[in-house]
């Protein structure tokens, strides 16, 4: 068969991991990037192809190495044109700017690549020991790439309101008053997904934390499942203390058939989509849903000619048990569908600005064994703010690859409201959390409704009041505010 010359084909897929009991034996974060590109470059089936390498794209990660790309690519023998993206650039949008090298011809072979040594580096401080600095010294990226628009909106700062888990928490309990559960069945419900996505990981032998677990030793807080933010536990989080690291090697068809990649290696990306809009959550009018996975998956549907939510396989990027679920409702897969190869975050491991690419790769090995399939990989960045969508098959996309940025779609999608930086009176809890001090509940924060139309974010630190919120609804009751930038409920 005689393919375009800008086709776009994934050649090779490689992951590499360590669990480590001495941190000094071993690999930096560069150097297991490295085992994972090499994973990779042999997994095409042909070798020497390390040289012709022009473009690698990595990730910052917790190292926030300058340009791991660099140090990479010598390592296999080329002098490749380097991309760097911090945290906060969506993997997704690596991987399009891979798809884009490819199709421009400016390159015969592009790596997208990323990694962590969290686990490692943990391991190392808590036995005091300095490990050496990565081999880094004076280098700089050919390209780099940083966030820009609000993540997090600066009241929702003041209040204390922005680690992930506390945001997505709060997601999560707008999604119960939506459904209208009780608490019980919430916590139910989010204990049945977890755990279909923990008996995935258990048949999945890389998955860091593949452990058996019953459903309610997700659901119930305990001293090895301390709760983080209601209704959410240890459990319940992306776990990112892992050393895991993968990478993705492309070319456009031609180059394959020329260096005699075998037919079987080869699965094409039929779209690349993302929205690099951002709205911070205080500023969505419906705090259940993410519109723009919705957008992306309606171009995908389109472009594909099937439904996304009917496609053979999908992982779903997987933080948080909401992050999943507002998903699969955005996408319209049926609610009941485990959409998962590798277990998740909570159990394969969430190794930080890289899990999609792991992900990945266990998505390219499941659409070799399964000739014609098609799969799909979803991306998050941020608090459920800027959506990714790939999606793969071994045969090539008939209407060739559709890359985009579809910010203005989601946009327009998404209903804002204005948010009240000074507010007075009383409003009304439209969602919240509650945080704790070790395992009993300290405080809660919330988002309220103001009669105005407007939105405000509320804290209190009380812990009588945050044990009533996790054993009764908050949502739909009155918040007032003190006649004061505070932001804190009246006692």
């Amino acid at each position: 068969m005689i393919y375009e010359s800008d086709t776009v084909v994934l050649i090779g897929a490689g992951t590499a991991d360590q669990r480590l009991a001495d941190p000094a034996a071993g690999l930096d974060t560069t150097e297991l990037m490295t085992e994972a590109l090499r994973a990779a470059l042999s997994d095409s089936g042909v070798t020497g192809l390390g040289p012709r390498i022009g473009w690698i794209g990595a990730t910052r990660g917790l190292s926030r190495l300058p340009d791991a790309a660099r140090r990479i690519g010598e390592a296999v023998g080329a002098d490749p044109h380097t991309v760097a993206v911090e945290v906060g650039i969506p993997q997704q949008t690596l991987i399009n700017l891979a798809f884009e090298a490819i199709r421009s011809r400016a390159f015969d072979i592009a790596v997208v690549c990323g990694g962590e040594t969290k686990h490692r580096d943990d391991l190392a401080r808590r036995a005091g020991l300095e490990l050496p600095d990565h081999d880094q010294g004076g280098l700089v990226p050919d390209e780099e790439f940083s966030p820009s628009g609000e993540i997090v909106a600066r009241p929702e700062k003041e209040i204390g309101a922005v680690v992930p888990v506390q945001q997505y928490a709060m997601i999560e309990n707008a999604r119960r008053a939506a459904h209208g559960w009780t608490l019980g069945r919430h916590r139910d419900e989010i204990a049945r997904r977890w755990h279909s996505f923990n008996q995935v990981a258990q048949l999945n032998p890389p998955a860091a934390f593949g452990e058996p677990m019953r459903p309610e030793e997700i659901r119930d807080p305990a001293p090895a499942n301390r709760p983080m933010a209601f209704p959410y536990n240890k459990w319940h989080n992306s776990q990112w203390g892992v050393d895991q690291a993968a990478a993705l090697v492309l070319c456009s068809a031609g180059t394959a058939q020329s260096v005699g990649v075998p037919r079987d290696r080869w699965v094409f990306p039929h779209v690349g989509l993302e929205s690099s809009m951002s709205l911070s959550l205080s500023r969505r009018g419906e705090l259940h849903r993410w519109p723009s996975m919705a957008v992306l998956g309606a171009a995908a549907t389109m472009h594909i000619g099937r439904r996304v939510a009917e496609v053979e396989h999908i992982e779903l990027y997987s933080c948080f048990p909401a992050a999943v679920a507002v998903q699969q409702s955005e996408l319209e897969v049926n609610p009941d569908r485990v959409c998962t190869l590798t277990g998740g975050m909570a159990f394969a491991g969430g190794p930080l600005n890289n899990f999609v690419f792991q992900a990945t790769v266990a998505m390219i090995d499941q659409l070799r064994a399964e000739p014609g399939a098609f799969g799909a990989v979803t991306a998050v960045s941020g608090l459920l703010t800027k959506p990714g969508l790939t999606v793969w098959s071994t045969e090539p996309p008939a209407a060739g690859l559709l890359i985009a940025d579809l910010a203005d779609e989601a946009r327009a999608a998404t209903a804002e409201v204005p948010l009240d930086e000074d507010p007075t009176g009383e409003g009304t809890v439209a969602t919240y959390t509650v945080v704790y001090n070790g395992m009993e509940p300290s405080g809660v924060r919330a988002i309220v409704d103001l009669p105005s139309g407007s939105r405000a974010v509320a804290s209190v630190d009380d812990p009588e009041f945050a044990a009533a919120a996790v054993a009764e609804e908050l949502i739909g009751t009155p918040w007032p505010f003190r006649a004061s930038p505070s932001h804190r409920r009246v006692q």
